[in-house]
Protein backbone atom coordinates (compact mmCIF):
# COMPACT_ATOMS: atom_id res chain seq x y z
CA UNK A 1 0.00 0.00 0.00
CA UNK A 2 2.68 2.29 0.55
CA UNK A 3 4.03 1.83 -2.79
CA UNK A 4 0.70 3.28 -3.90
CA UNK A 5 0.65 6.07 -1.63
CA UNK A 6 4.15 7.87 -2.76
CA UNK A 7 2.74 7.43 -6.61
CA UNK A 8 2.63 10.42 -8.53
CA UNK A 9 -0.59 11.81 -9.54
CA UNK A 10 -2.19 14.16 -11.89
CA UNK A 11 -3.00 17.53 -10.49
CA UNK A 12 -6.39 17.71 -12.55
CA UNK A 13 -9.02 16.33 -14.43
CA UNK A 14 -7.94 18.51 -17.77
CA UNK A 15 -4.55 17.52 -17.42
CA UNK A 16 -5.90 14.12 -17.52
CA UNK A 17 -7.92 14.62 -20.46
CA UNK A 18 -4.80 16.99 -21.90
CA UNK A 19 -2.07 14.23 -21.47
CA UNK A 20 -4.79 11.55 -22.94
CA UNK A 21 -5.46 13.56 -25.90
CA UNK A 22 -1.87 14.74 -26.58
CA UNK A 23 -0.85 11.24 -26.80
CA UNK A 24 -3.44 10.41 -29.33
CA UNK A 25 -3.22 13.32 -30.99
CA UNK A 26 0.24 13.52 -33.15
CA UNK A 27 1.43 13.19 -36.90
CA UNK A 28 -1.32 10.33 -37.36
CA UNK A 29 -4.08 13.34 -36.55
CA UNK A 30 -2.23 15.96 -38.20
CA UNK A 31 -0.38 14.76 -41.37
CA UNK A 32 -1.39 10.96 -41.83
CA UNK A 33 -5.68 11.80 -41.60
CA UNK A 34 -5.64 14.73 -44.58
CA UNK A 35 -4.21 12.28 -46.41
CA UNK A 36 -5.44 9.32 -46.38
CA UNK A 37 -8.89 10.63 -46.53
CA UNK A 38 -8.13 11.88 -49.83
CA UNK A 39 -6.29 9.17 -51.20
CA UNK A 40 -10.05 7.53 -50.06
CA UNK A 41 -12.80 9.39 -51.21
CA UNK A 42 -12.60 12.55 -48.34
CA UNK A 43 -15.99 12.35 -46.69
CA UNK A 44 -17.17 8.87 -47.28
CA UNK A 45 -14.00 7.27 -45.66
CA UNK A 46 -14.31 10.07 -42.83
CA UNK A 47 -17.54 8.54 -41.95
CA UNK A 48 -16.57 5.34 -41.87
CA UNK A 49 -13.65 5.44 -39.92
CA UNK A 50 -15.90 7.69 -37.36
CA UNK A 51 -18.35 4.08 -37.30
CA UNK A 52 -14.57 2.31 -36.33
CA UNK A 53 -13.66 5.12 -33.80
CA UNK A 54 -16.68 4.50 -31.73
CA UNK A 55 -17.15 0.53 -32.23
CA UNK A 56 -13.17 -0.43 -31.99
CA UNK A 57 -11.19 2.23 -30.53
CA UNK A 58 -13.57 3.11 -27.26
CA UNK A 59 -13.98 0.16 -26.15
CA UNK A 60 -9.97 -0.54 -26.34
CA UNK A 61 -9.13 2.97 -24.57
CA UNK A 62 -11.58 1.93 -21.66
CA UNK A 63 -9.64 -0.93 -21.01
CA UNK A 64 -6.42 0.62 -20.92
CA UNK A 65 -7.59 3.45 -18.57
CA UNK A 66 -9.49 0.55 -16.39
CA UNK A 67 -6.37 -1.75 -16.11
CA UNK A 68 -4.00 1.02 -15.04
CA UNK A 69 -6.48 3.01 -12.82
CA UNK A 70 -7.44 -0.06 -11.00
CA UNK A 71 -3.86 -1.58 -10.56
CA UNK A 72 -2.22 1.95 -10.12
CA UNK A 73 0.79 0.95 -11.96
CA UNK A 74 2.50 1.65 -15.55
CA UNK A 75 2.29 -1.67 -17.41
CA UNK A 76 5.35 -2.79 -15.99
CA UNK A 77 3.36 -4.35 -13.52
CA UNK A 78 -0.28 -3.36 -14.45
CA UNK A 79 -1.23 -6.96 -15.15
CA UNK A 80 0.65 -8.71 -12.64
CA UNK A 81 -1.33 -6.43 -9.86
CA UNK A 82 -4.65 -7.93 -11.61
CA UNK A 83 -4.29 -11.26 -13.53
CA UNK A 84 -5.28 -14.80 -11.56
CA UNK A 85 -2.67 -16.27 -9.61
CA UNK A 86 -0.20 -18.53 -12.28
CA UNK A 87 -1.36 -16.85 -15.40
CA UNK A 88 1.01 -14.69 -17.85
CA UNK A 89 -0.36 -11.54 -18.63
CA UNK A 90 2.49 -9.51 -17.36
CA UNK A 91 4.38 -11.08 -20.01
CA UNK A 92 3.28 -8.50 -22.43
CA UNK A 93 4.50 -5.33 -20.11
CA UNK A 94 8.04 -6.04 -22.09
CA UNK A 95 6.85 -6.00 -25.89
CA UNK A 96 4.79 -2.99 -24.65
CA UNK A 97 7.10 -0.94 -23.40
CA UNK A 98 9.48 -2.15 -26.27
CA UNK A 99 6.89 -0.50 -28.32
CA UNK A 100 7.00 2.68 -27.05
CA UNK A 101 10.96 2.84 -27.43
CA UNK A 102 10.46 1.54 -31.13
CA UNK A 103 7.74 4.49 -31.70
CA UNK A 104 9.84 7.49 -30.64
CA UNK A 105 13.04 5.94 -32.56
CA UNK A 106 11.77 7.07 -35.65
CA UNK A 107 9.01 9.77 -34.15
CA UNK A 108 11.46 11.77 -32.89
CA UNK A 109 13.56 12.16 -36.02
CA UNK A 110 10.41 13.27 -38.01
CA UNK A 111 9.00 15.63 -35.38
CA UNK A 112 12.65 17.22 -35.97
CA UNK A 113 11.35 18.17 -39.19
CA UNK A 114 8.67 20.00 -38.32
CA UNK A 115 10.43 21.86 -36.05
CA UNK A 116 12.98 23.15 -38.15
CA UNK A 117 10.40 23.92 -40.56
CA UNK A 118 8.46 25.65 -37.98
CA UNK A 119 12.06 28.51 -37.87
CA UNK A 120 12.77 27.83 -41.35
CA UNK A 121 9.22 29.55 -42.08
CA UNK A 122 9.14 32.38 -39.60
CA UNK A 123 12.51 33.48 -40.81
CA UNK A 124 10.87 33.73 -44.77
CA UNK A 125 13.36 31.38 -45.92
CA UNK A 126 10.71 29.89 -48.64
CA UNK A 127 9.71 33.28 -49.64
CA UNK A 128 10.06 33.36 -53.64
CA UNK A 129 11.27 29.82 -53.49
CA UNK A 130 9.91 27.90 -56.58
CA UNK A 131 7.89 24.36 -56.31
CA UNK A 132 11.30 22.67 -57.48
CA UNK A 133 13.52 24.87 -54.91
CA UNK A 134 10.57 23.81 -52.07
CA UNK A 135 10.99 20.16 -53.28
CA UNK A 136 14.35 20.01 -52.92
CA UNK A 137 14.69 21.82 -49.97
CA UNK A 138 12.82 19.43 -48.55
CA UNK A 139 15.24 16.74 -49.80
CA UNK A 140 17.87 18.23 -48.28
CA UNK A 141 16.84 18.19 -44.79
CA UNK A 142 16.58 14.29 -45.65
CA UNK A 143 19.76 13.97 -47.02
CA UNK A 144 21.36 15.95 -43.89
CA UNK A 145 22.47 13.57 -41.16
CA UNK A 146 24.05 16.34 -39.01
CA UNK A 147 20.72 17.79 -39.09
CA UNK A 148 18.58 15.48 -38.75
CA UNK A 149 20.21 14.68 -35.33
CA UNK A 150 20.51 17.89 -34.32
CA UNK A 151 16.95 18.47 -34.78
CA UNK A 152 16.05 14.70 -33.36
CA UNK A 153 18.43 15.81 -30.34
CA UNK A 154 16.04 19.12 -29.65
CA UNK A 155 12.87 16.70 -29.85
CA UNK A 156 14.50 14.31 -27.23
CA UNK A 157 15.99 17.26 -24.99
CA UNK A 158 12.12 18.88 -24.47
CA UNK A 159 10.75 15.55 -23.98
CA UNK A 160 12.56 14.59 -21.34
CA UNK A 161 13.44 18.16 -19.77
CA UNK A 162 9.42 18.22 -19.22
CA UNK A 163 9.50 14.40 -17.82
CA UNK A 164 12.42 15.63 -15.71
CA UNK A 165 10.21 18.34 -14.24
CA UNK A 166 8.01 15.77 -12.71
CA UNK A 167 4.52 14.89 -13.53
CA UNK A 168 2.70 17.81 -12.67
CA UNK A 169 5.14 20.50 -12.77
CA UNK A 170 6.41 19.60 -16.05
CA UNK A 171 4.45 17.14 -17.92
CA UNK A 172 1.00 17.72 -17.12
CA UNK A 173 1.78 21.88 -17.29
CA UNK A 174 3.97 21.63 -19.98
CA UNK A 175 1.11 19.74 -22.23
CA UNK A 176 -1.63 21.79 -21.07
CA UNK A 177 0.31 24.91 -22.39
CA UNK A 178 1.37 23.37 -25.43
CA UNK A 179 -2.62 21.53 -25.95
CA UNK A 180 -4.20 25.21 -25.53
CA UNK A 181 -1.64 26.97 -28.05
CA UNK A 182 -2.40 24.04 -30.70
CA UNK A 183 -6.58 24.29 -30.32
CA UNK A 184 -5.91 28.15 -30.42
CA UNK A 185 -3.90 28.00 -33.51
CA UNK A 186 -5.62 25.27 -35.45
CA UNK A 187 -9.31 27.20 -34.86
CA UNK A 188 -7.66 30.39 -36.20
CA UNK A 189 -6.42 28.64 -39.46
CA UNK A 190 -9.23 26.94 -40.00
CA UNK A 191 -11.19 30.52 -39.88
CA UNK A 192 -8.59 32.13 -42.02
CA UNK A 193 -8.81 29.25 -44.21
CA UNK A 194 -12.14 29.70 -44.75
CA UNK A 195 -12.24 33.24 -45.98
CA UNK A 196 -9.46 32.41 -49.27
CA UNK A 197 -11.19 32.78 -52.44
CA UNK A 198 -11.87 29.25 -54.04
CA UNK A 199 -11.56 27.19 -51.19
CA UNK A 200 -15.24 25.85 -51.53
CA UNK A 201 -13.83 23.16 -53.82
CA UNK A 202 -11.66 21.63 -51.12
CA UNK A 203 -15.08 21.59 -48.50
CA UNK A 204 -17.17 20.18 -51.18
CA UNK A 205 -14.51 17.04 -51.75
CA UNK A 206 -13.75 17.02 -48.00
CA UNK A 207 -17.08 17.12 -46.05
CA UNK A 208 -19.72 15.66 -49.33
CA UNK A 209 -19.82 12.23 -49.18
CA UNK A 210 -19.05 10.49 -53.05
CA UNK A 211 -20.21 7.13 -52.29
CA UNK A 212 -19.99 6.20 -56.14
CA UNK A 213 -16.95 6.67 -55.48
CA UNK A 214 -16.24 4.70 -52.58
CA UNK A 215 -17.85 1.47 -54.36
CA UNK A 216 -15.85 1.91 -57.28
CA UNK A 217 -13.16 -0.31 -58.25
CA UNK A 218 -9.10 1.08 -59.04
CA UNK A 219 -10.11 0.93 -62.66
CA UNK A 220 -13.18 3.42 -62.08
CA UNK A 221 -11.30 5.99 -60.27
CA UNK A 222 -11.57 4.71 -56.77
CA UNK A 223 -10.39 1.94 -54.47
CA UNK A 224 -12.91 -0.07 -53.53
CA UNK A 225 -15.79 -0.71 -50.37
CA UNK A 226 -12.78 -3.43 -48.64
CA UNK A 227 -9.85 -1.02 -49.59
CA UNK A 228 -11.49 1.99 -48.10
CA UNK A 229 -13.05 -0.23 -45.13
CA UNK A 230 -9.85 -1.58 -44.10
CA UNK A 231 -7.88 2.08 -44.43
CA UNK A 232 -10.90 3.29 -42.31
CA UNK A 233 -10.76 0.74 -39.46
CA UNK A 234 -6.66 0.82 -39.50
CA UNK A 235 -6.68 5.04 -39.07
CA UNK A 236 -9.66 4.68 -36.37
CA UNK A 237 -7.34 2.06 -34.76
CA UNK A 238 -3.72 3.44 -35.09
CA UNK A 239 -4.65 7.44 -34.49
CA UNK A 240 -5.63 6.63 -30.61
CA UNK A 241 -2.31 5.16 -29.80
CA UNK A 242 -3.84 2.12 -28.29
CA UNK A 243 -1.91 -1.27 -26.89
CA UNK A 244 1.25 -0.32 -25.70
CA UNK A 245 0.00 1.19 -22.66
CA UNK A 246 0.69 4.88 -23.44
CA UNK A 247 -3.15 5.35 -22.79
CA UNK A 248 -2.94 2.64 -19.47
CA UNK A 249 0.36 4.85 -17.73
CA UNK A 250 -2.46 7.88 -17.75
CA UNK A 251 -5.18 5.87 -16.03
CA UNK A 252 -2.81 5.09 -13.71
CA UNK A 253 -2.35 8.69 -12.39
CA UNK A 254 -5.76 9.84 -12.01
CA UNK A 255 -8.71 9.00 -8.94
CA UNK A 256 -12.33 8.04 -9.34
CA UNK A 257 -14.23 10.72 -9.25
CA UNK A 258 -15.63 10.07 -12.88
CA UNK A 259 -16.18 6.98 -14.64
CA UNK A 260 -14.11 6.57 -17.70
CA UNK A 261 -16.11 5.77 -20.49
CA UNK A 262 -17.20 9.46 -20.25
CA UNK A 263 -13.32 10.33 -20.27
CA UNK A 264 -12.52 8.11 -23.29
CA UNK A 265 -15.27 9.76 -25.17
CA UNK A 266 -13.81 13.01 -24.61
CA UNK A 267 -9.93 12.01 -25.81
CA UNK A 268 -11.33 10.57 -28.55
CA UNK A 269 -13.38 13.69 -29.06
CA UNK A 270 -10.38 16.22 -29.18
CA UNK A 271 -8.37 13.37 -31.25
CA UNK A 272 -11.21 13.63 -33.77
CA UNK A 273 -11.25 17.28 -33.41
CA UNK A 274 -8.19 18.07 -34.58
CA UNK A 275 -8.07 15.56 -36.97
CA UNK A 276 -10.91 16.64 -39.14
CA UNK A 277 -10.03 20.09 -38.23
CA UNK A 278 -6.85 19.36 -40.11
CA UNK A 279 -8.64 18.22 -43.33
CA UNK A 280 -10.24 21.71 -43.15
CA UNK A 281 -7.15 23.33 -43.19
CA UNK A 282 -5.38 21.37 -45.76
CA UNK A 283 -8.37 20.61 -48.09
CA UNK A 284 -9.65 24.19 -48.67
CA UNK A 285 -6.00 25.78 -48.93
CA UNK A 286 -5.08 23.22 -51.71
CA UNK A 287 -8.13 24.11 -53.35
CA UNK A 288 -8.23 27.39 -53.20
CA UNK A 289 -4.41 27.90 -55.04
CA UNK A 290 -4.24 24.48 -57.13
CA UNK A 291 -2.30 22.74 -55.40
CA UNK A 292 -2.71 18.53 -55.63
CA UNK A 293 -2.88 17.70 -51.79
CA UNK A 294 -0.10 14.72 -52.42
CA UNK A 295 0.77 11.38 -49.63
CA UNK A 296 2.96 11.17 -47.45
CA UNK A 297 6.16 13.40 -46.69
CA UNK A 298 5.18 15.65 -49.83
CA UNK A 299 1.73 17.10 -48.51
CA UNK A 300 3.43 18.95 -45.41
CA UNK A 301 6.86 19.94 -46.56
CA UNK A 302 6.44 20.51 -50.44
CA UNK A 303 2.74 21.11 -51.32
CA UNK A 304 1.88 23.17 -48.51
CA UNK A 305 4.98 25.61 -48.31
CA UNK A 306 4.03 26.25 -51.78
CA UNK A 307 0.31 27.29 -50.72
CA UNK A 308 1.58 29.44 -48.17
CA UNK A 309 3.94 30.96 -50.96
CA UNK A 310 0.78 31.32 -53.04
CA UNK A 311 -0.76 33.58 -50.27
CA UNK A 312 2.11 36.16 -50.60
CA UNK A 313 5.33 36.87 -48.90
CA UNK A 314 3.99 38.11 -45.64
CA UNK A 315 0.10 36.12 -45.21
CA UNK A 316 2.11 32.99 -46.16
CA UNK A 317 5.16 33.80 -44.00
CA UNK A 318 2.51 34.03 -40.93
CA UNK A 319 0.22 30.93 -41.87
CA UNK A 320 3.21 28.46 -42.50
CA UNK A 321 4.63 29.54 -39.45
CA UNK A 322 1.52 29.27 -37.19
CA UNK A 323 0.98 25.61 -38.97
CA UNK A 324 3.74 24.12 -38.47
CA UNK A 325 4.12 25.21 -34.84
CA UNK A 326 0.58 23.23 -34.90
CA UNK A 327 2.48 20.38 -36.19
CA UNK A 328 5.26 20.78 -33.61
CA UNK A 329 3.16 20.60 -30.79
CA UNK A 330 1.06 17.94 -32.06
CA UNK A 331 3.97 16.15 -32.48
CA UNK A 332 5.81 17.14 -29.22
CA UNK A 333 2.82 16.21 -26.93
CA UNK A 334 2.74 12.92 -28.27
CA UNK A 335 6.75 13.16 -27.44
CA UNK A 336 6.14 13.92 -24.22
CA UNK A 337 3.28 11.77 -23.65
CA UNK A 338 5.07 8.51 -24.32
CA UNK A 339 8.43 9.41 -22.55
CA UNK A 340 6.64 9.61 -19.63
CA UNK A 341 5.55 5.88 -20.04
CA UNK A 342 8.83 5.24 -21.02
CA UNK A 343 10.59 6.64 -17.84
CA UNK A 344 7.43 4.69 -15.34
CA UNK A 345 8.27 1.69 -16.60
CA UNK A 346 11.90 1.15 -14.52
CA UNK A 347 10.10 3.42 -12.00
CA UNK A 348 7.53 1.03 -11.19
CA UNK A 349 9.21 -2.13 -12.00
CA UNK A 350 12.86 -1.05 -10.47
CA UNK A 351 12.05 1.17 -8.31
CA UNK A 352 14.29 3.93 -9.62
CA UNK A 353 14.12 7.60 -9.27
CA UNK A 354 12.59 9.85 -11.90
CA UNK A 355 15.76 11.81 -12.44
CA UNK A 356 17.36 8.22 -12.76
CA UNK A 357 15.31 6.98 -14.92
CA UNK A 358 14.83 10.20 -17.17
CA UNK A 359 18.60 10.19 -17.50
CA UNK A 360 19.76 6.73 -18.60
CA UNK A 361 16.30 6.96 -20.71
CA UNK A 362 17.39 9.83 -22.31
CA UNK A 363 21.02 8.47 -23.13
CA UNK A 364 19.21 5.11 -24.22
CA UNK A 365 16.47 6.90 -26.82
CA UNK A 366 19.39 9.23 -28.40
CA UNK A 367 21.50 6.29 -29.17
CA UNK A 368 18.33 4.14 -30.57
CA UNK A 369 17.29 7.25 -32.78
CA UNK A 370 20.29 7.27 -34.77
CA UNK A 371 19.96 4.59 -36.90
CA UNK A 372 16.36 5.90 -38.20
CA UNK A 373 17.97 9.73 -39.08
CA UNK A 374 21.08 7.51 -40.96
CA UNK A 375 18.65 5.60 -42.27
CA UNK A 376 17.79 8.98 -44.42
CA UNK A 377 20.59 9.41 -45.95
CA UNK A 378 24.03 7.16 -44.85
CA UNK A 379 22.26 4.39 -44.67
CA UNK A 380 19.29 4.93 -47.02
CA UNK A 381 21.57 1.50 -49.17
CA UNK A 382 20.09 -0.32 -45.77
CA UNK A 383 17.18 -2.55 -46.43
CA UNK A 384 14.87 -5.29 -45.07
CA UNK A 385 13.66 -7.19 -47.98
CA UNK A 386 11.20 -5.53 -51.11
CA UNK A 387 8.69 -4.36 -48.80
CA UNK A 388 10.30 -2.53 -46.08
CA UNK A 389 13.09 -0.42 -47.52
CA UNK A 390 14.42 1.86 -44.78
CA UNK A 391 15.68 1.46 -40.95
CA UNK A 392 12.67 4.15 -40.00
CA UNK A 393 9.88 1.54 -42.09
CA UNK A 394 10.78 -1.46 -40.34
CA UNK A 395 10.94 0.49 -37.10
CA UNK A 396 7.32 1.47 -37.57
CA UNK A 397 5.66 -1.75 -39.05
CA UNK A 398 6.90 -3.19 -35.83
CA UNK A 399 5.10 -0.77 -33.76
CA UNK A 400 2.27 -0.48 -36.30
CA UNK A 401 1.56 -3.33 -37.60
CA UNK A 402 2.30 -5.76 -34.85
CA UNK A 403 2.55 -4.21 -31.16
CA UNK A 404 0.01 -1.74 -31.47
CA UNK A 405 -3.28 -4.60 -32.73
CA UNK A 406 -1.54 -7.07 -30.91
CA UNK A 407 -1.34 -5.50 -27.45
CA UNK A 408 -5.08 -4.34 -28.34
CA UNK A 409 -6.18 -7.35 -28.35
CA UNK A 410 -4.44 -8.75 -25.54
CA UNK A 411 -6.32 -5.40 -23.36
CA UNK A 412 -9.67 -6.44 -24.82
CA UNK A 413 -9.44 -9.97 -24.18
CA UNK A 414 -7.27 -9.52 -20.53
CA UNK A 415 -10.60 -7.38 -19.47
CA UNK A 416 -13.05 -9.55 -21.06
CA UNK A 417 -12.04 -13.09 -20.30
CA UNK A 418 -12.58 -14.61 -16.92
CA UNK A 419 -8.84 -16.05 -17.60
CA UNK A 420 -8.04 -12.59 -17.46
CA UNK A 421 -8.92 -9.85 -15.39
CA UNK A 422 -12.41 -10.45 -16.33
CA UNK A 423 -15.75 -8.80 -17.09
CA UNK A 424 -16.75 -7.92 -13.71
CA UNK A 425 -13.48 -6.25 -12.59
CA UNK A 426 -13.62 -4.05 -15.39
CA UNK A 427 -17.23 -3.34 -15.70
CA UNK A 428 -16.67 -2.20 -11.78
CA UNK A 429 -13.27 -0.10 -12.40
CA UNK A 430 -14.62 1.42 -15.64
CA UNK A 431 -18.08 2.54 -14.23
CA UNK A 432 -16.72 3.70 -11.08
CA UNK A 433 -17.24 7.69 -10.13
CA UNK A 434 -19.71 9.77 -12.04
CA UNK A 435 -20.69 10.30 -16.05
CA UNK A 436 -21.43 8.35 -18.45
CA UNK A 437 -21.22 4.76 -17.72
CA UNK A 438 -20.26 2.19 -19.99
CA UNK A 439 -22.99 -0.06 -21.94
CA UNK A 440 -23.81 -3.12 -20.34
CA UNK A 441 -25.73 -6.06 -21.79
CA UNK A 442 -24.93 -9.52 -22.78
CA UNK A 443 -24.75 -8.11 -27.01
CA UNK A 444 -22.51 -5.84 -25.68
CA UNK A 445 -20.50 -8.83 -24.00
CA UNK A 446 -20.72 -10.64 -26.68
CA UNK A 447 -19.12 -8.30 -28.95
CA UNK A 448 -16.40 -7.23 -26.75
CA UNK A 449 -15.39 -10.67 -26.53
CA UNK A 450 -15.62 -11.84 -29.88
CA UNK A 451 -16.57 -9.58 -32.57
CA UNK A 452 -13.92 -6.71 -30.94
CA UNK A 453 -11.42 -9.22 -31.42
CA UNK A 454 -12.49 -10.79 -34.77
CA UNK A 455 -12.10 -7.31 -36.23
CA UNK A 456 -8.59 -6.35 -34.35
CA UNK A 457 -7.10 -9.43 -35.56
CA UNK A 458 -8.64 -8.44 -39.44
CA UNK A 459 -6.42 -5.56 -39.21
CA UNK A 460 -3.56 -7.17 -38.24
CA UNK A 461 -3.74 -9.74 -41.06
CA UNK A 462 -5.18 -7.28 -43.67
CA UNK A 463 -1.79 -5.21 -42.98
CA UNK A 464 0.62 -7.99 -44.01
CA UNK A 465 -1.38 -8.39 -46.99
CA UNK A 466 -1.98 -4.84 -47.99
CA UNK A 467 2.08 -4.65 -47.47
CA UNK A 468 3.28 -7.69 -48.43
CA UNK A 469 0.51 -8.58 -51.18
CA UNK A 470 -0.10 -12.10 -49.99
Amino acid sequence: MSDQKQRETLGSRLGFLLLSAGCAIGLGNVWRFPYITGKYGGAAFVLIYLVFLVILGLPVMVCEFSVGRASQKGVAKAFQELEPEGTKWHWYGGFAIAGNYLLMMFYTVVSGWFLKYFFQMISGQFVHMSADQIGAAFGATVGDPKGLIMWMLVVIVIGFGACFLGLQKGVENITKVMMSALFIIMIGLVIYVAFIPGAGAGYKFYLKPDFKALVAGNGEGGHGLWDTIYAAMGQAFFTLSLGIGSMEIFGSYIGKENSLNGEALRVIGLDTFVAIAAGLIIFPACAAFGVEPSAGPGLAFVSLPNVFNSMGPVAGRVVGSFFFLFMSFAALSTVIAVFENIVAYPMDKYGWSRTKSVIINFVAILVLSIPAALGMNVWSGVHFGAHIGSIDALEDFIVSQNLLPIGSLLFLCFCMHKKGWGWDGFIAEADAGQGLKFPKGKAIQFYLKWIAPLIILVVFIAGYFDIFGV
